[in-house]
């Protein structure tokens, strides 16, 4: 098949002019918040600390993709990036596989129009392409969520497709700890499947070589962590202090860290163990300063469950919200430097992605069936980002999801008005009564539209927070002047917003 390879090179094609533009921007080579960590650790593990000494408190496997890089070739930021352009670009592929695969119960043409629109739609999708440029482990979770897809569309597969299926749960754990969600509805999927079959022994048989491939990635890391830190850990130690952030009382629903300013990584693990053992008056554990923040979390959510509850609401609407809420670096601030952000994000942003995800699952429900494993993946990953709080980086691996819908919808959409009629009701507004089904259709998509992109963030104030990072982290390198005009730039964006002053 030519079309997929045709979607990786455009995938790539894009990928590569939006890095060579960005290289001379002054936060490719200035690293900020978690890229800075991961690149000081990725610089550990080449050095030859292949062990560490702590238990994990982020997940580890893109900083040891990083480390592997850095130990074959150096340290080249560039190189690092074009990697990751050739890893984006085959999520791409992979997702155009996986649609063709999925939707071609309505015939093979159709299924492939399908993989060809869906591959196109992560190709050119421009939080995507941002994503992919960024030392930041997003790359990874979406590969890994695309590999799954083409794997689960594939289910009629030998065991060892179920293996593969697992390994590439394994992957995804360690690098998106709440993706953990999926292995449960990847488990009742297969077992379900076998019901409907009425061979349960075979079902058992495949959840059985899943979970084994899903053991050889995590028992590893689980010994790994318990060596270095005794006690039981299969990923990370730092469930407590995410679950507490996103659900006590000064919680807005976005990242706020536990000690204002010092939001930086290296700070995390260190305030949120000492200030459970200020609290508790004694040393802790990774495991008991986790359970510190969990029950101040639930203390929280059981006291006060009404502003708990409008705190959910409110991390529900900024969830399926068009804009891309910071972690440390904004996208519009990457799109200055950027021909292909600035284009493609006129259209390829979340805020269009979502009403065309909505009317792809109306038009493809009569097949949900079939299609009920990508419903439950969607709300089971939405609802674990809705527990702990929302950043852009946090809800893109829905974003394959919601591709795959869109795509479905966007190709069979002439099909889903014309067969009905809605054609001539348009010309004869007096026919509309004949096609409510459309007219609710119609009307459901704007309301989901209008609620995407109902403006919830500043993108001023994004931009104002990547420059001063930026000076932050120019600052940290002796470079004053450079960072005094960043602490400008921020201030003529947000006027009062006050951590640019205060540096």
């Amino acid at each position: 098949m030519w079309w997929p390879v045709a979607i990786f090179a455009v995938a790539l094609l894009v990928r590569l002019v939006h890095v060579w533009q960005i290289r001379r921007a002054p936060f490719f080579s200035v690293l900020m918040g978690d890229s800075r960590g991961y690149d000081e650790w990725a610089q550990r593990i080449a050095g030859g600390e292949w062990i560490g000494r702590d238990v994990f408190y982020q997940a580890p496997l893109y900083p040891y993709l990083l480390g592997l890089i850095y130990a074959i070739a150096g340290r080249h930021l560039l190189l690092v990036r074009i990697v990751q352009a050739v890893i984006g670009s085959a999520s791409c592929a992979l997702i155009a596989l996986a649609a063709a695969r999925l939707f071609s119960d309505a015939g093979p043409e159709r299924g492939r129009r399908a993989g060809i629109a869906a591959g196109l739609m992560l190709a050119l999708y421009a939080p995507a392409i941002f994503f992919d440029g960024l030392l930041q482990k997003s790359v990874l979770d979406v590969f890994f969520v695309c590999l799954a897809l083409w794997l689960i569309s594939r289910s009629e597969g030998t065991a060892l497709l179920y293996v593969a299926l697992g390994l590439t749960m394994g992957g995804l754990a360690l690098t998106r700890e709440n993706a953990l969600v999926f292995i449960v509805v990847i488990v009742a999927w297969i077992i379900l499947k076998g019901l409907g079959a009425e061979d349960l022994g075979l079902a058992a048989r495949r959840a059985g070589v899943f979970l084994a491939g899903l053991a050889v990635v995590l028992v590893p890391v689980a010994a790994r962590n318990n060596y270095v830190g005794g006690g039981f850990y299969i990923t990370t130690s730092q469930f407590g202090p995410n679950l507490y952030i996103g659900n006590n009382a000064s919680s807005d629903g976005t990242y706020q860290s536990l000690r204002f300013g010092r939001g930086a990584p290296e700070y995390e693990r260190q305030d949120a163990t000492d200030l459970a053992e200020r609290a508790l008056g004694k040393k802790l554990t990774p495991a008991e300063v986790s359970g510190y923040w969990t029950d101040k979390a639930l203390g929280f959510i059981t006291s006060k469950p009404s502003a708990w509850l409008a705190l959910t609401g409110r991390k529900i609407a900024l969830l399926w919200n068009a804009t891309e809420m910071l972690d440390t670096e904004s996208q519009e601030s990457y799109a200055e430097w950027s021909l292909p952000l600035r284009i493609l994000g006129l259209v390829g942003h979340f805020g269009i992605l979502v009403p065309l995800a909505v009317f792809g699952v109306i038009v493809t429900w009569p097949r949900r069936s079939r299609l009920w494993i990508l419903y439950a993946m969607t709300l089971a990953y939405a609802a674990s980002v809705v527990l702990f709080y929302v950043f852009a980086r946090y809800r893109y691996p829905l974003v394959p999801l919601l591709i795959l819908f869109a795509a479905a919808g966007l190709v069979e959409a002439r099909d889903f008005f014309v067969a009905r009629g809605f054609g001539s009701a348009v010309a004869d507004l007096k026919a509309c009564a004949t096609v409510p089904g459309h007219l609710r259709t119609l009307a459901t998509i704007v309301a989901v539209a209008v609620f995407c992109n109902w403006p919830m963030l500043s993108t001023t104030l994004m931009r104002a927070v990547t420059e001063t990072n930026l000076g932050a982290a120019l600052q940290a390198e002796g470079r004053l002047d450079e960072a005094t005009d960043h602490y400008h730039r921020a201030i003529e964006f947000a006027p009062a917003y006050p951590p640019a002053y205060n540096n």
